[in-house]
């Protein structure tokens, strides 16, 4: 009889949606004096756009403090655009209370 040799399946990540909450409100207006790159029309979508070049992601930032960051190909690459986005607010002179409360809600595969 002829068996097949075992293999682990291989699963490839194409993209990590992570919530994080800063826990207090922050002004959208600020971050895009401070960042003329952030993305923000508030008559079409109530949240700011952050991009970053590496890792390749995009954040949702609302005045609410809360933040949604897409694109990411793992779960160390989201908490790595998460905090690194805090970080450019504070070294900006946005004032961060405490580090981002982070959960990583959505992993996505290829079909």
């Amino acid at each position: 009889m002829n068996r097949m040799p075992k293999r682990k399946p291989t699963i490839r990540i194409q993209n990590i949606v992570a919530s994080a909450a800063l826990n207090q409100r922050i002004s959208l207006k600020t971050i895009v004096e401070k960042f003329p790159h952030a993305e923000y029309n508030p008559k079409v979508f109530p949240g700011l756009v952050f991009r970053l070049k590496k890792p390749k992601t995009a954040t949702l930032i609302f005045e609410t403090g809360k933040m949604v960051c897409t694109g990411a190909k793992s779960e160390k690459e989201a908490i790595q655009a998460v905090n690194k986005v805090t970080r450019e607010l504070k070294a900006h002179g946005i004032p961060i209370a405490s580090k981002p409360a982070i959960k990583i809600q959505i992993i996505t595969t290829p079909s």
